[in-house]
This record gives C-alpha cells, structure tokens and sequence, in this order.
C-alpha cells in the first residue's frame, strides 16, 4: 500500500478528525510525515494549476473548525477550502446541518500571497455568517460568485481588518487530487478536489 492510501485508510471514518482519539492523530499524523516526504510537486504554490478550484476537507486537526461542531443541535458538514490563483483569494467555507430550514453557512475570505514555493501568508479580509435558506446558499462556487460581485448577506456579513486575522499556510503535499497543509498554529489540513 503507498503512503496515499495509508493516509486515506488513517483517516477513514474519523469524521473529518472529529472522531480522532489522541491514539488516532498519532496514527494520522505519521502518515501525513511518510506522504509529505513523496511530495510530486517541489513548488506547489508555483503548481497554480494544482492549486486552483474547491478543495473539501477530509481531516484536520484545527478546533477553530472541530469547534464548529459543538453548536447545540447543529453539526459540521462539508467544509471547502476554495482556491483562486489568478486573484489570489482563497475562500474557506463550512456548511452547518442544523434542523430543517436552519442550516447555517459560516465563510471567510482571504487573500494570499506566496512567500516561499511552499509557503503563503493569509490575510483574512470578510467573514460572512448565515442561514443557506436566507442568503441562497447552493454551491460554494455560487456563494463565492456572489461575494465577488459584492453582495452582502444577511444577518452577519463584516470586515475584517486586524492584525491578527492573519497568518500562513504551507502546502507540504500536492497532487492532482490530494492537498496536505501545515498551518501557522500547527494545524493539519488534509483536502481533497472536488472535480467540476
């Protein structure tokens, strides 16, 4: 078995890591080590082409995201993380499954810029808060559609302009349909593409 698959197998009804035991992130996270070490793309943030569409998040060990689910009577669903190149945005997406016509969609935009060939510092910029059903959530490429042609939603949809809402990502493996990050409060992202 190559080192993908182990990864895919480690990961494998964790619920995005949210049903990791410590024993599991352990497991995880020596495969994510073997798996980058196999990296096919030396520069990926030079691999645009890679790097651009919707990528959904098959593991993580951030609670910012795993705290997502501990909304009473809501859960995490599908996560994206949206990648645009040529404008240098990145748009991460969390769709929360709540009870019928309450599903909520939590989004923050970003801009990105390289600052090695694998590493890109973050600058968060919007963050939108919302029911699908009121802002007419269908698609994450949709939702991001809209938010380029500057539509504001309802109820919570703000700026964000401090220092702290930054940081960085490094990309430490890259494939045609497998993405692994490393983050700057060393978090472990692995994602992968959607096809479209």
């Amino acid at each position: 078995m190559n080192e993908k698959a182990k990864l895919l197998e480690a990961i494998a009804g964790k619920n995005r890591g949210l049903l990791a035991t410590e024993r599991d992130k352990v497991k995880v996270l020596s495969a994510i080590e073997q798996l980058e070490d196999r990296n096919p793309t030396p520069k990926p943030v030079e691999a645009k082409n890679l790097l651009e569409g919707d990528w959904r998040l098959l593991y993580t060990t951030s609670p910012g995201i795993l705290g997502l689910n501990r909304i009473p009577v809501f859960q995490l669903g599908q996560v994206y993380q949206c990648i645009r190149t040529i404008e240098a945005k990145l748009y991460n997406i969390a769709e929360i499954i709540g009870l019928p016509f309450l599903e909520g969609i939590i989004s923050v935009a970003a801009r990105f810029e390289p600052v090695s060939d694998r590493r890109v510092n973050v600058k968060f910029e919007r963050s939108i808060l919302g029911l699908q059903r009121l802002i007419g959530y269908v698609s994450p490429d949709r939702l991001i559609q809209e938010i380029e042609s500057g539509k504001k939603f309802f109820p919570l949809d703000f700026s964000i302009e401090s220092r702290e809402q930054q940081g960085w990502l490094e990309i430490t493996y890259l494939d045609e349909d497998l993405r692994v990050g490393r983050g700057n409060e060393g978090n472990v992202f692995v994602l992968a593409k959607e096809k479209g």
